[in-house]
């Protein structure tokens, strides 16, 4: 892929937008007033208009250069996504609802509509909201209700009047204009409708567990007149196709919102530790709450960077169909974000649990990332169904051809983990072939567990290539660079053991409690010996890593 040319901010323009955006935070978003704010269910309207607008502008960062934007690639997005979940969830969601917005504009608009509404989005910082979800449909988004009658005259559409009602719509209540998904004659089709359009009205606030500092409002439509070049693209029909087309994208920027909001937490418990003194030395000296607190969660956000960024790279480059991608990326991310969140607040003890830490919010924030844009279960559909089917297609030689690849890069790089990656891939393999011998994919949960084991192993292959990477001082331009090459080494062992671990124990469960053949063959061939040596050096590597994880903290 380094032959491959980018799209995107170079590295330095990107420094500097990473850099702007914490000192507008440091400036204007202390914790005193994020606590408030959180505690008061409020909205700052006014500071995200001023970070969508001239003063900061990272609503640029969306729009194509063409249409007087920065033109900002998947991996710029991912890293100032990122950024923005450390500094407050809530405001990054409200910011880049506006992304989230436009997007059908950005891929199905005609010239002259991406002219009007992009540029209005640059001239004058317009927020945008994404009326999609509905409260009967959930994530189904081909069972929307709301419609969209078309006005004729003279036999020719003047208009359509779209009548339906929207919910959870993140900006809901302050936006500007609305991309609203609505049943047309022609199918489900996306529609521009501003604020002020009569008939249109929003309900107050939802009063949310979390993300406090967004707002999430209903959408009523009732007879709403839109003119023809509302419709986005000019033919009815192809609304849904213009929501798949982003997914890969959209749900990359949430596994960002994730891994930004869960290191942010897990950051300040390992500051805490630091100098939390208990039986003599600080907590973070301590095996038993380091090793369970810290080092798992580290490693899962490591591994689900690795895989944000690579898949990021890859939309980059301009490869298309990374839906699957986008899936497992959102998957991960958020559920270690929200994981790590949580272990945060153990880490505090009884302080953890009170409003004036932050770690507290923090949890409560992460916590909509594994279900907004697709909760994890859906994620989880969405990834055994396609890896399932490229199973079914390559005859079984889709893992295992992984398998090769993993097993050369451990050739190259015996430290950074790849063998034991091997091994899961392997294991994995295994495991699809006998779902399908004894045709076990019939059972939903299993095959939403299929899911989940899927992108354990798919991010430990990814993070032992980061690794071996930043070995070989490889690592693309624009990559995180909390961690160096002996350190991503370290996190890419612990993160491959435990999916290794997870796929073939797990797997032989699954296979255990659903088949009603006999399961003894299975545990050599998902090579359980090989699984279990290859736990070994696990201590060594988890105190490694809290070593490490205590000198980025500053604490010895």
């Amino acid at each position: 892929m380094t032959d491959v040319e980018l799209s995107g901010l170079d590295a330095e323009t990107l420094t500097m937008i990473l850099s702007a955006i914490g000192e507008f935070a440091d400036r204007n978003l202390p914790a005193e007033l994020l606590l408030r704010l959180d505690r008061d269910d409020e909205c700052p309207e006014e500071l995200v208009r001023r970070m969508c607008g001239d003063e900061l502008g990272v609503h640029l960062l969306f729009v194509p250069e063409d249409y007087g934007g920065m033109g900002g690639g998947s991996l710029d997005v991912c890293r100032v996504c990122e950024r923005m979940a450390g500094i407050d969830l809530g405001v990054a969601t409200s910011v880049f609802a506006t992304a989230l917005g436009s997007d059908p504009i950005a891929v199905g608009a005609t010239p002259d509509q991406k002219k009007t509404w992009l540029g209005r989005m640059v001239g004058e910082g317009l927020l945008f909201a994404y009326g999609a979800t509905e409260p009967e449909a959930g994530s189904d988004l081909g069972a929307l209700k709301t419609t969209a009658v078309p006005v004729v005259e003279d036999g020719r559409t003047t208009g359509y009047r779209i009548t339906g009602r929207k919910q959870w719509i993140s900006n809901g209540g302050i936006a500007d204009a609305y991309s609203v998904l609505a049943n047309a004659p022609g199918g489900p089709s996306w529609f521009v409708v501003e604020r002020d359009a009569p008939g249109f009205t929003r309900a107050k606030p939802e009063d949310k567990h979390g993300i406090r500092l967004s707002n999430t409002a209903a959408l009523f439509l009732d007879d709403v007149l839109v003119t023809p070049d509302a419709l986005v693209g000019g033919t009815e029909g192809q609304g849904l196709l213009q929501a798949q087309q982003v997914f890969g994208y959209t749900r990359v920027m949430v596994a960002a919102f994730g891994l930004g909001a869960g290191w942010a937490a897990l950051d300040r418990a390992i500051a805490y530790a630091a100098d939390r003194i208990q039986a003599g030395g600080p907590l973070a000296h301590k095996q038993g709450y380091t090793h369970k607190l810290f080092v798992p969660h580290a490693a899962r956000l490591e591994a689900a960077r690795a895989y944000i960024e690579e898949t990021a790279t890859r939309l980059d480059s301009g490869e298309q169909g990374l839906n699957t991608e986008g899936a497992i990326a959102k998957y991960l991310a958020t559920e270690a974000g929200n994981a790590a969140a949580d272990a945060a607040i153990q880490a505090h003890g009884g302080y953890g649990y009170t409003r004036e830490y932050l770690v507290e919010k923090i949890k409560r924030d992460v916590r909509i990332t594994t279900i907004y844009e697709g909760t994890s279960e859906i994620m989880e559909m969405t990834i055994s169904r396609d890896r399932w089917q490229q199973h079914l297609k390559t005859r079984g030689r889709y893992y295992r051809d992984r398998v090769a690849e993993l097993e050369a890069l451990d050739a190259a790089h015996p430290g950074v983990g790849a063998g034991t990656a091997a091994l899961g891939l392997h294991s994995l393999a295994e495991l699809l072939e006998r779902c399908r011998t004894d045709r076990l994919t019939r059972h939903q949960h299993v095959l939403l567990r299929l899911g989940e084991l899927v992108a354990y192993a798919e991010c430990a292959a990814a993070l032992c290539r980061r690794a071996a990477q930043a070995a070989d001082g490889g690592l693309p331009e624009k990559a995180d660079r909390r961690f160096d090459a002996p350190a991503l080494a370290v996190l890419a062992r612990i993160f491959a053991r435990e999916a290794v671990l997870r796929v073939a124990s797990g797997g032989l469960a699954l296979v255990q409690g659903s088949a009603e053949t006999t399961v003894a063959d299975l545990t050599t061939a998902l090579r359980l010996p090989q699984v279990t040596a290859a736990q070994a050096g696990g201590l060594a590597d988890a105190d490694a890593l809290a070593a490490i994880l205590n000198a980025r903290s500053g604490g010895n």
